[in-house]
């Protein structure tokens, strides 16, 4: 008889998107003429079409394909070297951070790479998470072992939860007791938030006092607008010594249907055996990557590769913008029906305290049924997110002011 991996029986009633997607099914269903003004603010997902200049890139590469003179068949298990190297140059040189083409590792995105990071930690770290938290985190913990039975409060007793709230700006402090593994993620996914370089600076102080490693989603990065939040970990003096940093093209140039990020694993971080020993990862991550995977298609990686140009940086800028007008109308909406409203800023995601004592899925119903919006319930990254809803700023400019009018209806809620 086979067996399965019992793991996947703690995770929690189901993945989040999923379960908003069924309530939502339900309610179309439910109510044909409804559904058709039905506006998705939920899951972050773009909805502009690709930059000119990525298509171009892509069209091309097909076009090499198509012919044995500059045919293609498997490239380096990292990723093109020439798209390393311009990651390596303007993501991270540009901004004073010493970094090597060969720590960069290409792949099919951010998210993947937060789970796949996990085959090369031990089973006996002790994981720090914040709450609220992008529930990938959790989960991919959940699903290797590492996480633990879940309590009646619906934690699992292995984990270290990092309470976000409010009063503490959503940016957690370091926890009184040493743990091994830490998820940071900024800006943040769901609050908005950013960190300060103060903030991240203690990180990295308590990361490297502990020997801990610092997993840094910075996905959301191109959208700080702040000249004095850092963009990536490493800007930090000592990340390099116990950070590894993942981004996505997903957020910036529209790719989360194209798929490909790039994870960055710096030599100089070790991890220690189960004798003692103090060993890098980089090696291991690089056998991870050659036994497991053969790295991106080379039509989406010359599309990657685009960004990096004139046309493709201005481009590029111009989505942003778009996201962040509709992320400034939404706020600004959200704050004329008088509610609690963060984010917005310096990230494409508003997070709202619910009025009138609402929870969080009694605020998604409502809002669904009563404005005909999908928002996204704050219980769903964690038990801290429970008074709160995240608005995502991912649409159209006509969807987004279309929302804010909805909005106005909020204060009679």
């Amino acid at each position: 008889m086979a067996f399965l991996n019992d793991n996947y029986l703690k995770l929690q009633a189901g993945y989040l998107f999923p379960e908003i997607a069924r309530r939502v099914r339900e309610f179309c269903e439910a109510n044909p003429e409804a559904a058709r003004h039905l506006i998705r603010c939920g899951i972050g997902d773009v909805t502009e079409p690709l930059p000119p200049a990525v298509i171009a890139a892509m069209h091309h590469a097909v076009d090499e394909l198509s012919v044995r003179e500059t045919f293609r068949g498997y490239g380096h298990e990292q990723g093109l070297e020439s798209l390393r190297e311009k990651i390596a140059q303007e993501d991270y040189r540009d901004r004073g951070v010493d970094l090597a083409p060969d720590e960069i590792f290409i792949s099919e995105g951010s998210k993947s790479d937060c789970g796949y990071i996990l085959d090369v930690l031990g089973e006996q770290n002790k994981i720090a998470i914040t709450d609220p938290v992008y529930p990938v985190y959790v989960d991919t913990n959940v699903m290797v072992g590492h996480a633990g039975d879940v309590n009646e409060s619906g934690r699992y007793k292995g984990i270290t939860y990092l309470p976000c709230r409010a009063e503490n700006g959503f940016v957690p402090e370091p926890p009184a007791e040493p743990v091994d593994i830490i998820y940071l993620c900024f800006p943040n996914n769901p609050t908005g938030a950013v960190a300060s370089r103060a903030q991240l600076t203690r990180w990295v102080e308590f990361a490297r006092a502990n020997e801990a490693i610092i997993l840094f989603d910075a996905a959301y990065e191109a959208y700080i607008s702040d000249p004095d939040v850092p963009h990536s970990i490493f800007e930090i003096p000592g990340a390099r010594e116990c950070a590894v940093e993942f981004r996505s093209f997903s957020k910036n140039g529209g790719f989360t249907g194209v798929r490909c990020g790039f994870t960055v694993m710096p030599k100089s971080l070790h991890a220690r055996t189960a004798d003692r020993r103090k060993l890098p990862l980089h090696p291991l991550w690089h056998r991870r990557w050659s036994t497991k995977a053969n790295s991106v298609s080379y039509p989406v990686q010359r599309g990657a590769e685009a960004v990096y140009t004139e046309e493709g940086r201005e481009q590029v800028r111009s989505l942003i913008d778009h996201y962040m007008g509709n992320a400034r109308i939404l706020r600004e909406a959200v704050e004329r029906a008088r509610l609690e409203v963060y984010g917005g800023v310096n990230a494409p995601y508003i997070w709202v305290k619910t009025p009138s004592g609402l929870t969080s899925w009694q605020m998604f119903d409502r809002m669904l049924q009563e404005l005909n919006v999908v928002i996204t319930p704050g219980s769903g990254f964690g038990s801290c997110g429970e008074g709160f809803f995240r608005i995502s700023a991912f649409n159209s400019r006509e969807n987004a002011e279309e929302v804010a009018r909805r909005l106005q209806t909020l204060a009679a809620l």
